[in-house]
């Protein structure tokens, strides 16, 4: 650069670094989100026939183009939730959104294993990590261990996403009521908060006929 420019004397990454850089990003988030046992889970693959999910897959891809506020898919166990979760962060992920997707009880698993002789990583370095990722995934909230430290840090997490208004999906089967009054009070703020109550049943008890019966697939 000529003296007279603002980039004079800065070290500036090439091109090539820079993206070598988002690879072992998007690399390490993957290895995080576990999402290599949800490279399946797509919109391609997900059936919006069976009666029940067609809005909330909608939705679900809108969200995906243009992640805003918090999205909370809550129903009875296989109706879609976390095939739906799993396909916003392989589409965000593909679009190039910074996106972890987490099992809520893997993630307090995740931040304990930081205290370990053997980590690889700060505890501090991962905890900021998981609360300021551009887009946050959480899967089956309250089935998390109950301890006083899993709910504080648990807490934290998304008390900073709530404050931030950073975008963030929550999946849940429990009993809403059960959860931490602090969480479950922040999921009722309908300014920030989109909920969507899934009503489908269980997908898992139905005969192959009946799950792939008028199914048509959705590409990008």
């Amino acid at each position: 650069m000529p003296i007279s420019d603002p980039n004079f004397g800065h070290l500036i990454s090439c091109e090539c670094k820079l993206r070598e850089k988002m690879d072992r990003r998007q690399s390490e988030l993957r290895r995080l989100s576990n999402l290599q046992a949800f490279e399946d889970k797509d919109f391609a693959s997900f059936n919006p026939d069976v009666p029940g999910v067609r809005s909330v897959f909608v939705l679900g891809q809108e969200y995906a183009r243009n992640p805003q506020g918090w999205l909370f898919l809550f129903g009875g166990y296989g109706c879609g939730k976390t095939h739906l979760a799993a396909a916003i962060a392989n589409e965000a992920i593909r679009r190039e959104y910074d996106t972890m997707f987490t099992v809520v009880p893997d993630l307090l698993d995740h931040l304990r294993s930081t205290f370990g002789p053997s980590s690889e990583i700060e505890y501090d370095e991962r905890f900021e990590l998981i609360r300021n990722i551009q887009l946050l995934i959480l899967d089956d909230l309250g089935t998390e261990s109950a301890t006083p430290w899993a709910r504080e840090k648990l807490f934290q997490i998304m008390n900073h996403r709530y404050n931030l208004r950073l975008p963030t999906v929550i999946t849940s089967n429990g009993n809403l009521d059960k959860l931490d009054p602090r969480l479950h009070s922040r999921l009722q703020d309908v300014v920030l908060c989109r909920r969507v109550l899934i009503e489908a049943g269980d997908y898992r008890r139905l005969t192959i006929q009946q799950r792939y019966s008028n199914f048509r697939s959705y590409g990008n």
